[in-house]
């Protein structure tokens, strides 16, 4: 399996659970991984079959992580959260809700669950050998709701983005979450192993944190939910005087997270070309427009220059 593959869709029916099974064997197989091949089939057939029969279309399943620490996921339209494992209070029996979670649990290092606004991702991280007992705690996470806007956020800085184009925002946009979540899985599983994982993440909830505080976000918002006609939009914000600052950090650990992408140690989508200039566009006009400079409209002739300005 080439890295960085997109999730595959799997077709709901009698031989999904098959699908998933053959799919993630040889994935495993593939990333020289065949040691886990056993707990991986047996822990995604319980995830694939839970969201046959308590989630919602459609359901994809993908593999992320890294060749060191290969993360299976499901992903579907619910935003019901798995239900974990209950005993009873004498301890010797579980109860049927949840049963396939303690599989999942038996058969992993970390698993857990993470709640947005297109639906929910289980996971686990396959273990070389399953455990007599589901003594592995899931990790449920629910992506936090927007703050409430800042009530001084009159008193901050004006940024007016010029020309934003629609498409390259949303999915940009899209591209930045997914990466963020990525990293917040590492550092959550192996913040030892991966540090920059956790420096990363900081600088993003930081900047997604002063973003939420801001005014104008709803044409950004509108932008993200299709709501949007035209091509390009006009965007006037009024940020947090420390945004610009934390744009700035964004650029160089986006940078830093590309370069770790491209060496091929995670097992998820890099920037494209147009993506990259983007956000040096957008990031750039919080730091250009702090530092008291008059707004720079974007242009489609921004796709070819590299971080310096010049033709890529």
């Amino acid at each position: 399996m080439p890295l960085s593959q997109p999730a595959i869709h799997l077709d709901p029916g009698p031989g999904c659970v098959k699908q998933a099974r053959l799919w993630v064997g040889d994935a495993l197989r593939e990333l020289g991984r065949e040691e886990l091949v056993e707990t991986a089939e047996l822990g995604v057939s319980e995830l694939v079959g839970n969201a046959l029969l308590h989630a919602r279309a459609p359901i994809r399943l993908r593999m992320r992580g890294t060749q060191e620490h290969p993360r299976v996921e499901v992903l579907d339209g619910s935003h019901q959260p798995p239900t974990p494992p209950v005993r009873l209070p004498d301890g010797e029996h579980l109860t049927t809700v949840g049963r396939g979670l303690e599989i999942v649990a038996m058969t992993a290092t970390a698993w857990g669950a993470d709640i947005d606004r297109q639906g929910k991702v289980v996971w686990f991280e396959p273990a070389p050998s399953m455990a007599e007992e589901p003594t592995v705690a899931g990790d449920i996470f629910h992506a936090e709701p927007p703050l409430p806007p800042d009530t001084d956020v009159d008193e901050g800085l004006s940024v007016v983005l010029q020309d934003l184009p629609v498409d390259l925002y949303a999915e940009t946009y899209v591209q930045h979450q997914e990466l963020r979540r990525e990293l917040r899985l590492l550092s959550l599983a192996h913040g030892e192993t991966y540090p920059i994982a956790s420096s990363i993440s900081r600088v993003f909830r930081s900047f997604d944190e002063q973003l939420h505080r801001s005014g104008g976000t709803e044409a950004l918002d509108a932008a993200l939910e299709g709501e949007v006609v035209t091509k390009t939009i006009d965007a006037t914000l009024v940020v947090p005087s420390t945004l610009p600052h934390t744009a700035s950090r964004m650029i160089d650990m986006l940078e830093l997270a590309d370069t770790f992408c491209r060496s091929e140690r995670l097992l998820s989508l890099a920037t494209s070309p147009d993506q990259r200039a983007f956000r040096r566009w957008y990031l750039g006009e919080f730091v250009r427009q702090g530092d008291g400079e008059a707004p720079m409209p974007w242009s489609d002739e921004l796709l070819g220059l590299d971080g310096d300005g010049h033709t890529a």
